[in-house]
């Protein structure tokens, strides 16, 4: 009798963290641990080449030495965590992107994201997912998006409630993302496709009782973030990124600008809420180009408030937009808004609007002068410029019309057409 061969799997070794463990607890060593050093001991995460004593123990030291919550730390992390992401063939999401993006104003028809790093607690509406939609009316969303992890009803669980038919988000892939912007506006990056190697991490970090560096990766590592050659942009052109904490602000828009990005508005409610509050001020910080800079290299960031009445909104409290429904009930909801369903004082669809509006406003899109969005635009452009120099309410109108003519609800239609049609 023949015996077959023995199968060898080729499978990673295991990386010993154990100095740099030793390094970097207690504090005070005298050798510290660098962000490059971080960064690769995480990257091994994606591999499983790292027990799962040890890497619990990484994120342990880098919770309580407040290292995952540096700028330095986080931009490379994030550039690691892009690395081993599943590979997108980029020229020819590039040429599709090139091919149907509409440019207007300061908007060149790139890709665009706004997204949370979720645990502030208040539970409110999918107020990001829904403004990405409305958004869709006028931009190429990348929205880049999972599960709940702290709330009840996660992006992904949102779409995968929607009625009559929801969209197949698990079937947009590295090999089908540029055929989904051939069809459609709408695009939804569903983060366990994009990011496989985080399968590893997932059941270390379940067992762990705070929230570790990966809850604030996830924002800052969309899939499409794509610059392989330095000569070009990087696909992703704006992005919004909501912050459960004050302090987190700053460091987001630091590492952002560390990352190379030229468009990023980063925001957090007065209360702590990762939205722009339709409660009350909102801190923001936003990167956008120099425009005394003739090369269009440099960027710079800028700090103010924004409060509803900068949108030509009144303020509305937290407890009439939180309702804490499951996603089912959001999901309705959602349908009523992107039908018109929806009275035009209701606090809920205002929430919407003024994050919506700020998407228009970070994209470059509402500094165009003239507008022509299609029936239904009345082409009255409001040029009032309020704090950090925002065209917010021209963000409202535009937002506005995305509703009201259907033209979101279209770019949705089509996404959940599209999405159906693709092969498992």
């Amino acid at each position: 009798m023949m015996t077959q061969p023995s199968l060898v799997l080729d499978v990673p070794p295991l990386i010993d963290l154990k100095p740099l463990l030793s390094r970097l607890w207690p504090i005070g060593h005298p050798d510290p641990v660098t962000s490059d050093e971080i960064a690769e001991a995480i990257s091994y995460f994606f591999t499983n080449q790292v027990t799962d004593v040890q890497a619990s123990s990484l994120l342990m030291c880098l919770h309580f030495t407040g290292l995952d919550r540096q700028s330095e730390v986080l931009a490379k992390t994030a550039a690691r965590m892009l690395q081993a992401a599943a590979k997108i063939d980029e020229p020819s999401l590039r040429a599709v992107v090139e091919k149907r993006g509409r440019k207007e104003g300061g908007y060149n028809g790139g890709l665009v994201d706004i997204v949370g790093t979720g645990g502030d607690s208040h539970n409110t509406f999918n107020i990001s997912t829904t403004a990405s939609i409305i958004g869709s009316s006028l931009l190429l969303i990348a929205k880049h998006g999972n599960r709940a992890s702290t709330s009840k009803s996660g992006s992904a669980d949102l779409l995968n409630n929607m009625q009559p038919r929801a969209p197949q988000i698990a079937r947009i892939r590295p090999d089908t993302i540029a055929d989904l912007y051939s069809h459609t506006n709408y695009g939804f990056l569903f983060a366990p496709v994009f990011h496989p190697g985080m399968r590893h991490v997932a059941p270390i970090r379940r067992q762990l009782p705070w929230r570790t560096i990966f809850n604030l990766l996830g924002p800052l590592a969309n899939p499409v973030d794509l610059r392989s050659d330095p000569s070009q942009p990087s696909l992703l052109e704006a992005r919004m990124i909501g912050v459960a904490r004050k302090d987190i602000g700053p460091v987001f828009a630091h590492a952002l600008h560390l990352a190379g990005t030229r468009k990023a508005l980063v925001v957090c409610g007065d209360e702590e809420l990762d939205e722009i509050s339709c409660a009350g001020d909102t801190l923001c910080w936003r990167i956008s180009p120099d425009p005394t800079d003739p090369t269009g290299v440099r960027t710079i960031t800028e700090h103010f408030r924004l409060h509803p009445r900068d949108f030509g909104l009144p303020a509305h409290p937290l407890s009439d937009v939180s309702p804490g429904k499951e996603p089912a009930e959001n999901a309705a909801i959602l349908s009523r808004i992107l039908n018109g369903e929806v009275p035009d004082d209701d606090p809920i669809l205002h929430f919407v609007l003024i994050n919506a509006a700020a998407l228009f406003v970070v994209s470059g899109i509402c500094d165009a002068d003239t507008s022509n969005m299609g029936p239904g635009d009345d082409g009255q452009v409001i040029t009032e410029r309020g704090p950090g120099g925002g065209r917010w309410k021209e963000g409202v109108r535009r937002a506005r019309w995305a509703i009201k003519s259907g033209a979101a609800a279209r770019e949705w239609a089509k996404f959940v057409e599209v999405t159906n049609e693709f092969n498992e």
